[in-house]
């Protein structure tokens, strides 16, 4: 089952942690239990962003590599 993406966030390319900030300005934008999808670089951008969210009280619903990339679905939490 795919799941309904609100917003779509194309992070590749975008350095750490600056990927993570603009994660966390797109997800106060969406309601709890809304999906945003983000594209995120291999290496720490993949290590770093999905660990933080999941700190911060998010679900990593979905991870999908795309080459050098990953597509990510993130839920937003209640948080």
């Amino acid at each position: 089952m795919e799941h309904d993406i609100k917003t779509q966030l194309d992070l590749h390319g975008v350095v750490c942690p600056i990927n993570f900030v603009k994660t966390k300005l797109a997800l106060e934008e969406l309601e709890p239990g809304e999906h945003l999808e983000i594209i995120l670089d291999e290496g720490d951008a993949m290590l770093n962003v999905p660990r933080s969210l999941k700190e911060e009280g998010h679900r990593i619903v979905k991870v999908e590599p795309l080459g050098e990339t990953f597509r990510v679905v993130v839920e937003k939490g209640s948080s």
